[in-house]
């Protein structure tokens, strides 16, 4: 044995957020929840201790050992078990590992890679698709802006380098200088909503913008769902009540869906809705609207809230606190090759920037840029028809990375392409096999081919129920334990798409594969994985036309060079997850100025109160939760919603009548 402790590389995705974590440990490790009742030596030698946070985990979870020079992994009686590659380690049994091996704790699944010569490393963190500013779509071309303007621009100017800006400094530069009461940053769905409850609540439009580059608030959202082969007669992942238009949620998408097939005569249509909503999810499939009828409807309650008048063209550069108490947003307006330069200041700024950027495995990014082949190699995200056709015309192999709803929709995507040509193959590639759902207390979701079941992305009582009363009030150590168990890679519990994976497996055109990706090349016409092989004897190849990497969304601060600057500039706190740190109100404390607030919205607040915050009810909640904290301010015209205003404003709504 060698007199150097062996060093393993461990390496697993975060199960609330999917960032990777990749530590290289000596042996022994102990991994567990309470770092002080794990051992600090072992005969002699000291222990890695490996902190997992989540409420599956014991104290003192397990060991990594070695066993007659036999790498092992050891359950130290823990509540919920050791899995190596699916299989149970029975208490204080060591189960042998090899390299390539995955071990779940709880939530965790960990690959370990290791050899007797040479220390193994994985690719390091996922790479990122960054939007194009211009046309908001996936641009694999567009590199992550710098996070501070250079210190040559001219825009912002050198008054924007300080903490606090003259409202007279930003006249004196000629460019113009706008003044509202509430802006609001991104002018996306959260955007939309928070304008929403402004304008029910007594604001009017000259007191309210929105800056952002795509005029209809669920233009990013929209191209997103159409990327990832979600069209527009399909349905979102998304509840009956949650309905950006209406923050009442009555009449539900269901009732307006059963309405509206009742009056075209369709009966049983029309009953079969009311009936998901009275036996969800027990008895019946839960409902989730058509993305048409959404979009339809947020495009009415645009026109009625006046949303042309209060959006601006605008990718927003810079904010700074003013120093009168207010905020000052320095924003650019260039349109087709005219640059144009502004300010906006505002009393109350909400952030709702969404996400910055698109997951993309390393080792397909290192492909891209390797070849600039990026025809055959894409993510979900990213416009990608042409896949299709060309299996729909001429057949052939695709591999898919990732499987959570996005993959889902893909299989189903291929599926309905093989009703053209049959001669389609689809190879689904899995980090690990996935023996049990996460567990909460008494629950836990049912798996069915390593896929993992549950409605919506996080559980029901997250967005209004126990569940969401529980995250507010723990404390940080605590959230980050509560949305490791509550949050995991999940798909909708569908039976016609159970139907298609259960057919695909039986007629073999469908495949499931799991490993360790160690590289993608091109070989002729077709894309090759490598997987790495366990007992280093050699590589199992996957060759496919096609590959789509299904595995997400970025919405880490440090890729949107707005929140970057703004949390350097400040030294803004972040939240246990990376992300911005706010109030039970979403505020950020630390910029708030004399007279002024600013709060956050969506997926850059994931860590703090509220888990389902980039969902349409969860925007809903933000919004609520901001404007009933304005209001004690005595911000003008904003008043809070009664039990006489607000069924005032809900009539209003169905007369499609202006707040």
């Amino acid at each position: 044995m060698n007199s150097a402790p062996l060093r393993i590389q461990l390496s697993w995705e975060d199960p609330t957020t999917s960032d990777r974590r990749e530590p290289l440990l000596s042996v022994p490790i102990a991994f567990g929840r309470d770092f002080n009742q794990m051992p600090t030596a072992i005969a002699g030698r000291l222990v890695s201790r490996m902190i997992l946070n989540s409420l599956e985990v014991s104290r003192f979870h397990g060991l990594i050992d070695l066993d007659n020079e036999t790498l092992v992994v050891i359950d130290q009686n823990s509540r919920n078990g050791v899995f190596v590659n699916g299989t149970r380690v029975q208490a204080n049994n060591p189960a042998s590992l090899a390299s390539g091996d995955i071990i779940q704790i709880g939530p965790y699944q960990i690959s370990v890679t290791f050899s007797p010569t040479t220390q193994v490393s994985s690719p390091s963190g996922a790479s990122a698709i960054f939007f194009n500013p211009e046309t908001q779509l996936p641009d694999p071309t567009q590199s992550a802006p710098p996070a501070v303007a250079p210190v040559a621009s001219k825009f912002p100017p050198p008054s924007f380098q300080g903490m606090e800006v003259e409202v007279q400094d930003l006249h004196a530069t000629g460019l113009s200088v706008d003044e509202v009461d509430y802006a609001t940053v991104g002018a996306g769905l959260g955007s939309f909503i928070w304008v929403d409850f402004l304008r029910i609540s007594g604001v009017k439009i000259p007191q309210v913008a929105a800056l952002g580059v795509e005029p209809l608030p669920y233009g990013r959202y929209q191209q997103l769902c159409l990327s990832s082969q979600i069209p527009l007669h399909e349905r979102l992942r998304s509840n009956s009540d949650s309905c950006p238009d209406n923050i009442w949620g009555w009449p539900s998408y269901a009732l307006r869906e059963a309405g509206r097939d009742f009056l075209k005569g369709r009966v049983g249509e029309s009953f079969r809705y009311l009936w998901q909503i009275f036996a969800e999810p027990t008895f019946a499939e839960t409902y989730t609207p058509r993305a048409r009828n959404v979009f339809d409807s947020i495009d009415r309650e645009a026109k009625r809230i006046g949303w042309e008048q209060i959006f601006r063209y605008g990718s927003v550069r810079s904010i700074r606190k003013t120093t009168d108490g207010r905020y000052a947003i320095a924003y650019s307006r260039t349109q087709t090759g005219r640059r144009e330069h502004a300010f906006l200041v505002a009393r109350y700024v909400h952030l709702a920037t969404g996400y910055p950027a698109i997951k993309f495995l390393p080792d397909l990014q290192a492909y891209r840029e390797q070849t600039q082949d990026f025809n055959s190699v894409v993510n979900a995200y990213e416009p990608h028809d042409h896949i299709y056709e060309h299996l729909e015309q001429k057949g052939g192999t695709l591999l898919i990375r990732g499987r959570g709803i996005v993959a889902s929709r893909i299989v189903q995507r291929v599926y309905e392409a093989r009703q053209k040509n049959p001669k389609i193959r689809l190879v689904h590639l899995m980090r690990s096999p996935k023996p049990q759902g996460n567990k909460f207390g008494f629950s836990q979701r049912s798996v069915k081919h390593h896929y993992e079941f549950q409605p919506f992305n996080w559980p029901k009582a997250c967005w209004g129920g126990e569940l969401r009363a529980v995250l507010e009030k723990a404390t940080p150590e605590q959230r980050k334990s509560l949305l490791a168990d509550w949050g995991g890679t999940t798909t909708a519990d569908r039976r016609d798409w159970q139907r298609i994976v259960d057919e695909g497996i039986k007629e073999g055109w469908y495949k499931i594969e799991f490993g360790e990706v160690e590289r993608v090349e091109r070989e002729s016409d077709c894309v090759i994985t490598y997987i790495q092989d366990k007992e280093f004897q050699g590589q199992t190849r996957l060759e496919a036309n096609f590959i789509v990497d299904a595995t997400g969304l970025d919405a880490q601060v440090t890729a949107s060079p707005l929140l970057n600057d703004l949390v350097i500039h400040y030294n803004l706190p972040l939240n246990i997850l990376g992300r911005l740190s706010v109030s039970n109100d979403f505020e950020l404390v630390e910029m708030r100025n004399s007279q002024g607030r600013m709060y956050a919205a969506g997926a850059i607040t994931l860590g703090g109160p509220y888990a389902a915050v980039d969902s349409f009810l969860g925007l809903q909640y933000v919004a609520l939760r901001t404007t009933d904290a304005i209001a004690k301010t005595k911000a003008p015209k904003l008043h809070r919603l009664n039990v006489i205003t607000s069924p005032l404003q809900w009539l209003k709504w169905m007369g499609n009548q202006s707040p």
